[in-house]
């Protein structure tokens, strides 16, 4: 599977191999959704509490006689029918994540390449480096390879000049092949590889 390789200038630099095997799979939305799933309930924080009864401020002295005062027994102003009083099952402090199987979240990121590959929306190019870490710079060459939501992805280290000047614009986001996961992928419009990029992804998943 052939794919043109372009620069930042949106000029011809040669053609490369995709492997079909990494960016030629059916797209699947059930894997998607999952792996999407397990993202979104590990990032969650979990720090939502309420306080239960034994957590409340306040006296332990009954409020009032158990019998004959015309009212339904009550045994501390901390339960919950009282203002102020305890929360019952409310949220406590505890971990969201879910678990999903290796073999699943390899397949998964394995589709995400593939969607964007059969979109149309998968751009290589030679490299992800500029000169000066300037905004002007950086955008000029966006509009020239008609980008709008873009996500970079570049090889084991980024080049941090191009890093520092992509992050200044809106919807524009800048990864190493480390970090790449599939709902960075799904979240922007287009994907550009750094060549080195599909090397290191090709090593990484076969």
């Amino acid at each position: 599977m052939k794919i043109k390789v372009v620069t930042l200038e949106n000029k011809a630099a040669g053609e490369m191999d995709l492997d079909p095997t990494i960016f030629g799979l059916e797209v699947r939305k059930d894997i998607l959704a999952r792996m999407v799933q397990y993202q979104l309930n590990k990032r969650r924080a979990g720090t939502h509490k309420t306080k239960g009864v034994s957590e409340i401020s306040g006296t332990t002295k009954k409020p009032w006689k158990q019998k004959g005062g015309g009212r339904a027994r009550a045994g501390s102003l901390r339960s919950p029918q009282f203002r102020g009083g305890a929360t019952i099952f409310g949220p406590v402090v505890r971990s969201h994540e879910t678990s999903l199987p290796k073999k699943i979240r390899t397949l998964a990121l394995k589709t995400a390449l593939s969607a964007k590959q059969k979109e149309g929306t998968l751009i290589i190019v030679d490299e992800l480096k500029v000169k000066e870490a300037k905004t002007k710079t950086v955008a000029a060459y966006f509009e020239k390879l008609g980008l709008k939501k873009p996500l970079f992805i570049g090889g084991k280290e980024l080049d941090q000049a191009f890093a520092k000047a992509a992050r200044n614009l809106q919807g524009v986001d800048v990864l190493s092949s480390a970090g790449i996961n599939v709902y960075d992928i799904l979240n922007h419009r287009e994907l550009i590889l750094a060549k080195e990029a599909v090397t290191v992804l090709e090593e990484r998943l076969k």
